[in-house]
C-alpha cells in the first residue's frame, strides 16, 4: 500500500471535521452540513471513476452509497459505513476550534475526529486507492457515508435500508464504529475492542397523576412524590450481571491473559481494575435504566396534577421483556409507563470468518496486539443494516497511547485523536477491506 493512502485519510479527516455538519436532532435548527459533507465525498469518489448513488430524503440530509465489484460473485458483500453527522458542540468548553481541524502536538483535534469522520476520511482515501491502483477486492465493497446517526438514522442509515434495500444486495457483514481502538487491558500486549453486539436503545416515559392544589398542603400521594420516588427506584437499581456471548468472551480472552477469574459477584471490582476500559465493560454487563429528563408543575406554590420522567433504557440481546417487566415492577402500580422508542439490541457471531479476517489484519500491523471481542453499550448503525440480515461488527482500528481512552472522545469537548492513529487505522483498514 502506498503511503499515499495514508497522508490522503489525514487529510480527508481534516476537510470532513471542517464541513460543520452538527445534528441538534430538530429540524428547524440543522442546516445542510450533511449534504455538503456527501457531496464532498461524492466528488471525491467519481474522481477516481468511482459510480456513486446520492439520495437526500429532505433538504439537507445527504447521504452517499458507492459499490466496488469484488473478483467472487458468489462471495457476500461487506458494507463498510460511516456517518457524516457530529453532535453539537459548545465552543467555550473547546481548547480549539471544533471545526478547525488543527493538528497540535500530534493531535488532531475537531468534532468528529473520532466519532466518525476519522473512519469517513479512512476508508474514503481506501476506496480512491483501489480504484487507482485497479485493485479488485475478494468480495464486493459497499461504501457508506451516512446521515443522522447522531439522532437515530431517521433520514440516513434507516432510510436507506426502508426505501433502497437494493443498494446493498448481497450484503452479509457489516464494518464501523464503535471498536478497533485499543486499551491496555492485557500484560505486555495491546487489546483491540472488536463490537460484536450492540444493546438496545428505548425511551421510556414515567407519568404519576395527583390532585392540583395548593403548596401549603402536600401529601404523600402527590403526583412530584410518588414521581420522585420511582425515578430514585429505577435509578439506584443495580440489575444484575448477564453472561453474554461477547462478555464472556471479553472475559475469558482477558482473564487468561491476565491469570485471573472473573466472578459475577466480584465483577465490578474486578474490571475496576481495568481502568477506564473496565468503566465501559460494566455497562455493558448489564441491562441500564437511567432516569433523565424530570417535568412537573410552573409555580413553587402550585401542586401539580402530574409529573413526568423520561428514562434512558439500554436492553441486552433477547433482554427486552425481562428488562421491561423488571421496570414496570420498579415503576409501581400507580405510575404509567409509555415505551416511547426502541430500537432493538443486535448481536453478530464472535467466530464469524469475518473476525477472523480482522484478526489477522490487526496482527499484521501490530504483533502485540490481540483483538477482543466486546458488546457496545451505546448503539451505530449496524442496528440498521441489521434487518437486512446483516452482520454488524465495530472495528476502527486505532494503536493509540495506553493513556489514551478513545471511548471518553465520544461527544466530549476537545475530542481530539493521534495522527499517527489515523495512519495504523488506513494501514489496517486496507488490510481488512482487501483480504475481506
Amino acid at each position: 500500500m502506498r503511503t499515499s493512502v495514508e497522508d490522503e485519510a489525514v487529510d480527508f479527516v481534516r476537510e470532513l471535521i471542517r464541513i460543520d455538519s452538527v445534528n441538534t436532532g430538530d429540524p428547524a435548527t440543522i442546516g445542510d452540513g450533511e449534504t455538503r459533507a456527501a457531496r464532498f465525498v461524492q466528488a471525491k469518489l467519481e474522481e477516481v471513476g468511482i459510480a456513486t448513488t446520492f439520495v437526500e430524503p429532505v433538504p439537507g440530509r445527504g447521504s452517499v452509497v458507492a459499490r466496488m465489484p469484488g473478483s467472487d460473485p458468489d462471495a457476500e458483500a461487506l458494507i463498510v459505513h460511516a456517518h457524516l453527522d457530529v453532535v453539537p458542540v459548545d465552543a467555550e468548553n473547546w481548547t480549539h476550534p471544533p471545526f478547525g481541524a488543527e493538528i497540535h502536538d500530534g493531535m488532531l483535534y475537531g468534532r468528529g475526529a473520532v466519532d466518525m469522520k476519522n473512519f469517513a476520511g479512512v476508508i474514503l482515501a481506501i476506496a480512491r486507492d483501489l480504484a487507482r491502483a485497479g485493485t479488485l477486492p475478494r468480495r464486493d465493497l459497499i461504501f457508506a457515508f451516512l446521515a443522522d446517526e447522531e439522532a437515530g438514522g431517521t433520514w440516513g442509515a434507516k432510510w436507506l435500508v426502508e426505501n433502497r434495500p437494493e443498494l446493498f444486495d448481497g450484503a452479509g457483514d457489516a464494518i464501523s464504529e464503535v471498536g478497533g481502538f485499543s486499551v491496555p487491558i492485557l500484560p505486555d500486549r495491546r487489546a483491540y475492542l472488536l463490537a460484536t453486539a450492540e444493546k438496545g436503545v428505548g425511551h421510556v416515559g414515567l407519568t404519576a397523576h395527583g390532585e392540583a392544589g395548593h403548596g401549603s398542603r402536600p401529601r404523600p400521594t402527590d403526583a412530584v412524590t410518588r414521581l420522585a420516588g420511582a425515578a430514585a427506584r429505577i435509578g439506584e437499581h443495580r440489575f444484575p450481571v448477564v453472561r453474554t456471548q461477547a462478555l464472556d468472551a471479553f472475559l475469558r480472552v482477558v482473564g487468561e491473559a491476565r491469570g485471573a477469574q472473573f466472578t459475577d459477584d466480584g465483577l465490578d471490582a474486578q474490571l475496576d481494575e481495568l481502568g477506564f476500559t473496565g468503566r465501559l465493560i460494566q455497562a455493558s454487563a448489564r441491562q441500564t435504566a437511567a432516569p433523565t429528563v424530570l417535568r412537573a408543575g410552573g409555580k413553587f406554590n402550585v401542586i401539580p396534577a402530574a409529573a413526568h420522567a423520561q428514562l434512558d433504557v439500554r436492553a441486552l440481546p433477547g433482554s427486552e421483556d425481562e428488562l421491561r417487566a423488571e421496570l414496570l415492577r420498579l415503576a409501581g402500580e400507580d405510575i404509567d409507563l409509555d415505551w416511547d422508542i426502541s430500537i432493538s439490541p443486535i448481536s453478530s457471531p464472535i467466530d464469524a470468518e469475518f473476525v477472523g479476517t480482522i484478526s489477522r489484519a490487526l496482527v499484521e500491523e501490530d504483533p502485540d496486539g490481540v483483538v477482543v471481542p466486546y458488546l457496545l453499550p451505546a448503539s451505530t448503525d449496524n442496528k440498521h443494516f441489521a434487518k437486512l440480515g446483516v452482520r454488524g461488527y465495530g472495528f476502527v482500528p486505532l494503536r493509540v497511547p495506553d493513556d489514551f481512552d478513545v471511548y471518553g472522545q465520544f461527544h466530549a469537548a476537545d475530542e481530539r485523536v493521534p495522527v499517527d492513529a489515523l495512519r495504523f487505522a488506513a494501514r489496517t483498514t486496507h488490510r481488512i477491506l482487501t483480504t475481506a
